[in-house]
């Protein structure tokens, strides 16, 4: 096997070469359709080490039962001698047993690749816009920004293991009245900086003490210059100065989580560049807005409600409830006529699109699905888009909800969360549940050194790992020496499980769940524990026997292996591969 075709991969190929030969003797007709056609292992491990649907499949283009077609499928397997067994199971599946070696060099193509192995070419060619966390500029990163924000990056990171270019984005809400109401937070503490003794932060006002330091940069900047000035002269400076000094902030929040973004575009920028005006004119010349008169709210009496006529979106034709406006009836652009454009501007430079939004966003899925849809159509070429949806996470200590920070005013910050159990405890801990489930962070318990805590279970694993060839090296033994042909029963299940991680990665690729890897590193890392246990019970199943150097050579270079895709997992989840715990 090449170091650089992964185990499923080349049986992927053998399989499509019996497929190609069955074409050559008539059994299937020229230029089948393979599309469909999987090799993976069957669901239950006692049935062999790989299955295959090809005939279940291809049996209505062959014009025959998937039994018969599967006979003739696996009297070609059986020729080739890495093939122990071809079993056809149930109406047509095709159950694999392979001879060893071909483990044997799946775990010597795990150290031929090293840090590579499990990275495809799946996506090559393929630019993905990835956009995630976008919060309102407004204050610090808190925890109702962590999910999205781990989430997006680790699905950026999977997506680059899987041969895309990735466009890590942020777009920056810096339009809109909440905006406004942050510059005059800013320009209330730059009077305080001066100062003024401004008393209680007035309701409306965000009340944080994170707008502390922008009030002293503005007094440092601007002297007192504003500090009576009508609202009109000062208003619009304070606005771009405390978006800065925010998004600063954000960026720092945000790389405390080891996050960094590739674009950050703004919607003030977008609107003062009149993108929204264009992506208006382009769809009236696709026929994609009319001016029209939206239906009557439901609940509404006829005294305080009135038809205006708005520019509206045709977004009915593309799956959505009705059509949406893309501007309010006194000229501004709507959110959705924004993000509309917003959209069509990320379309210019990708091939897909993907946007993390927090569940409370569900409602307005459907309409830029819609749009983006619309573009496809008016652009002649299908833009993939998605939105993965992410729950809230409650904060626990103890079980017991967590106390509010004092910094923020009403949140706990990203900061307070990374202080107190780091980076890695914070992004594992994220994707160990799916995104769209609702989660529980515990304080007390992602710290817990138990299997119950996934983050130290894998860690641990990869630590322990790293302690065995340290006590190897003291022994003078090299598992670069090893003769693999020493492994038995119980290496080879372990050998497997590793070997799962290519096609892992590709399948989690495929669906967008970087969830799927730290599911996958929880169970290699248990598979390995298993395999350590095995020497509390039975000193010649250690990793390490005295009195065996070639065994012990042997499993060291296995146990060296699975460390490598331990880290390999670890790096999509941006995640540390500890030594010591």
């Amino acid at each position: 096997m090449s170091d650089t075709k992964t185990l499923y991969a080349a049986y992927a190929e053998k399989i499509d070469a019996v497929l190609s030969a069955l074409e050559a003797e008539a059994v299937l007709p020229p230029e089948t359709n393979r599309a469909n056609v999987s090799v993976e292992p069957p669901r239950d491990p006692a049935h062999g080490d790989l299955a295959t649907n090809a005939a279940m499949v291809l049996a209505k283009q062959a014009k025959t039962n998937p039994r018969a077609l599967a006979e003739k499928i696996v009297e070609h397997l059986e020729r080739d001698p890495a093939i122990t067994s071809a079993e056809i199971a149930g109406p047509g599946f095709i159950n694999l047993r392979l001879a060893p070696q071909s483990w044997l060099d799946e775990l010597a193509a795990i150290a031929a690749r090293g840090a590579d192995y499990g990275k495809s070419t799946m996506g090559e060619g393929t630019r993905v816009n990835v956009e995630y966390v976008s919060a309102n500029p407004t204050g610090p990163m808190h925890m109702g920004h962590c999910r999205g924000a781990v989430v997006g990056d680790a699905l950026a990171s999977l997506l680059e293991h899987a041969g895309h270019e990735v466009i890590r984005e942020y777009y920056v809400n810096d339009a809109g009245g909440q905006v406004d109401t942050l510059a005059r937070s800013a320009h209330l503490r730059y009077r305080e900086a001066l100062g003024e003794d401004i008393g209680e932060i007035p309701e409306g006002m965000y009340p944080g003490d994170y707008l502390v330091p922008v009030g002293q940069a503005a007094a440092a900047e601007f002297g007192d210059r504003f500090a009576s000035e009508p609202e009109a002269e000062w208003l619009p400076l304070f606005r771009a100065f405390a978006v800065e000094r925010m998004m600063d902030v954000i960026k720092s929040d945000l790389a405390l989580l080891g996050i960094e973004h590739d674009v950050f575009s703004s919607e003030a920028a977008l609107q003062a560049a009149k993108k929204p005006e264009a992506a208006e004119k382009w769809m009236r010349e696709h026929d994609l807005v009319y001016d029209g008169v939206l239906e009557k709210p439901k609940g509404k009496t006829v005294d305080d409600w009135e038809p205006v006529e708005l520019p509206l979106f045709r977004s009915t034709r593309f799956g959505d409830d009705q059509d949406r406006p893309i501007k309010k009836s006194d000229g501004k652009w709507t959110y959705f006529g924004a993000d509309l454009a917003y959209h069509m501007q990320k379309a210019e430079t990708a091939d897909a699109l993907i946007d993390i939004w927090g569940a409370d966003h569900a409602g307005t899925v459907k309409r830029i699905k819609a749009a983006v849809a619309a573009l496809s159509e008016g652009q002649g070429k299908p833009i993939p888009f998605d939105v993965k949806l992410v729950q809230m996470v409650q904060l626990l200590r103890g079980g017991e909800p967590v106390k509010m920070s004092k910094r923020s005013g009403n949140f706990v910050t990203i900061a307070d969360m990374v202080e107190e159990v780091g980076k890695d405890v914070v992004r594992f801990t994220m994707l160990t549940r799916k995104p769209e489930a609702q989660m529980d962070f515990d304080f007390a318990k992602v710290v817990e050194a138990s299997k119950d805590n996934p983050v130290f279970y894998v860690q641990y694993a990869h630590a322990r790992i790293c302690s065995i060839l340290r006590k190897a090296t003291d022994e003078s033994l090299v598992p670069s020496d090893a003769n693999l042909a020493l492994l038995g029963d119980d290496e080879l299940s372990l050998i497997k499980q590793a070997a799962q991680f290519p096609r892992e990665v590709e399948a989690a690729a495929r669906a967008r769940e970087p969830h799927r890897i730290a599911f996958y590193l929880y169970d290699l890392a248990a598979a390995f524990h298993a395999f350590w246990n095995l020497g509390n019970d039975d000193a010649q199943k250690r990793i390490i026997v005295a009195q065996a150097p070639d065994v012990s050579a042997a499993r060291l270079f296995l146990s060296q292996q699975i460390g490598q895709v331990i880290r390999n997992g670890l790096e999509i989840l941006g995640v540390e591969a500890v030594e010591e715990l």
